[in-house]
């Protein structure tokens, strides 16, 4: 079941499990049923403390992993392998007794949770966004025995999948209704059960010093920044609704000079162990409210209410996928209607779906969906296609993709709760027509993240944070980077090179103004 190089490195993960561990398993006689157990007993033949049982559980093929004395809370509807493999490993090492890496104050804020909290979280094994939430349920039970997660694999138990009309992964159900759809932190998802959590959190921001840089975003252009002030001996801080940000979302990276590929998830890991590698305070699952100046200081508010201080900040909230803007889009987010091809992708197995949007996004969404699904329409609103050379040669080679050009969508119809169809308006003979299919997938560029910011800074006409040279922005001692400001071409690489340049001229400016005022009150 494993490779060599796979099954070498698991079994050396498995040194560190201290305590019994047993696999309960619910088989049947089908094939999925047969690769789930040779797994188990490979892994069972990896470590004296771990033993296969099997059991008939709610789900078939599935397991449980729990100590052999102790309650199962964790179980595993599916064979949990590509992105998924990572949670299972996690999940022995933390039932078997290894220590998890989170902060002694979260602990104590799971273990306070009252239960019972059943999750039930449903994925597709090519999902990036998914193995976040599962390994962070999977730890809510391991760490608090009132609560229990099941991952469901939703290739294999297409009938839940359509039963709940569930058309976006990962999908949260607790205790039998929806709690949340999409990427959640575990830190997002305990302040979604602890109410109080907030306020506490506002109460230890409130008491943090003036910084010195304070960067308001955790993407490439956030992290850079950060990285680039701590190496001048500023005091910086990062505030950021999630470290990454849009990079989270995306799978492929082929253009990040130096490494010939690689993906978001991955870049966002490595970003992050070079932040902490600096003295830079990362306070994360924070939106930033406003800004206004208070002399020579800028004061941060947050939406929960804590306010920060800093000499200087640079803002780099990115940008946010583009809406389409008709009826039927909102109304069925999430069953039916997509922004993330390779997430949601599998659970429109054998369907036909459209993509929205001729450009590299669009046209490698639809490449990548070709694959999996019935049939792809492609519909671009102007005359042709605006995606790389190489990226339209292999799209037109597909034989299950048909594109249409000069073609403006207007509604989205559905019917029970999730798509149906897509209405366009031919923009050559202004015909109508309508294309039945199952899901609809949102390719058609970004929206800069500056909302909160209007009436504060000076924009642009498409939203963007407008900066110079040195990316100060028109308030003094405001700087911006990234794909939320004027810089052309929003790409990984730009952004890094915008958030160095932004601390530069941050610093640069620091060293010019006087703050004795400001320090000795």
């Amino acid at each position: 079941m494993l490779d060599s190089a796979i099954a070498g490195q698991l079994k050396s993960y498995l040194q560190n499990v201290t305590r019994p561990i047993q696999l309960l398993a619910s088989l049947d006689e089908s094939q999925k049923s047969k690769e789930l157990r040779d797994l188990l007993v490979e892994i069972a033949s990896f470590s004296n403390l771990i033993s296969f049982v099997e059991k008939t559980n709610e789900r078939t093929p599935s397991f449980l992993v729990t100590q052999a004395d102790g309650d199962a809370n964790i179980c595993f509807a599916g064979i949990p392998m590509g992105h998924e493999f990572t949670s299972l490993v996690l999940a022995l090492l933390h039932v078997g007794g290894h220590p998890t890496k989170v902060e002694p104050e979260v602990i104590e804020q799971i273990k306070g949770l009252s239960g019972p909290l059943e999750f039930e979280t449903y994925i597709s094994l090519s999902c990036q966004n998914c193995p976040d939430v599962v390994q962070a349920l999977n730890l809510l039970s391991v760490l608090n025995p009132s609560i229990s997660h099941t991952m469901i694999d939703g290739a294999l138990f297409q009938q839940e999948v359509d039963d709940r009309q569930i058309m976006a992964v990962p999908t949260v159900y607790l205790n039998g209704k929806p709690f949340g759809q999409g990427r959640m932190t575990l830190k997002e998802i305990i302040n979604k059960l602890d109410s109080n959590s907030n306020k506490v959190e506002a109460k230890k921001l409130n008491k943090k010093e003036q910084f010195d840089v304070l960067v308001i975003g955790g993407g490439p252009a956030g992290a850079s920044a950060s990285i680039y002030a701590a190496r001048k001996g500023l005091k910086t801080g990062i505030v950021a609704e999630r470290f990454g940000g849009q990079v989270m979302d995306t799978l492929a990276i082929e253009n990040f000079i130096s490494v010939k590929a690689t993906q978001g998830p991955q870049l966002v890991s490595a970003l992050e162990e070079h932040v902490k590698e600096y003295n830079v305070d990362i306070m994360d699952i924070q939106r930033a409210k406003s800004i206004s100046q208070q002399g020579q200081l800028i004061n941060v508010e947050l939406e929960n209410g804590a306010v920060l201080s800093s000499k200087s900040i640079i803002i780099a909230t990115g940008a946010r996928w583009r809406e389409l803007g008709v009826p039927g889009e909102q109304e069925y987010r999430g069953h039916g209607v997509a922004y993330c091809p390779h997430c949601d992708g599998p659970l429109f197995k054998g369907k036909h779906v459209a993509v929205i949007g001729g450009g590299n996004s669009g046209v490698e969404a639809a490449i990548d969906l070709a694959g999996i699904v019935g049939h792809v329409t492609l519909l671009e609103y102007g005359n042709a296609l605006i995606a790389d050379a190489v990226l339209q040669t292999k799209l037109y080679s597909l034989d299950n993709v048909t594109v249409i050009t000069q073609a403006q969508t207007t509604e989205i119809t559905g019917n029970d709760g999730k798509v149906n169809a897509l209405k366009y308006t031919d923009r050559i003979n202004e015909k109508e027509n309508s294309i039945e299919l199952a899901g609809v997938f949102v390719q058609i560029g970004l929206v800069p993240n500056t909302n909160w910011l209007k009436g504060t800074l000076k924009l642009s006409k498409f939203g963007e944070i407008e900066v110079d040279a040195h990316g100060q922005t028109s308030l003094s001692g405001v700087f911006a980077a990234g794909d939320v400001t004027t810089t052309p071409y929003k790409q990984i690489i730009i952004a890094m090179g915008d958030g160095a340049k932004s601390a530069l001229g941050a610093f640069d400016y620091m060293i010019r103004s006087d703050f004795s005022d400001n320090e000795a009150a």
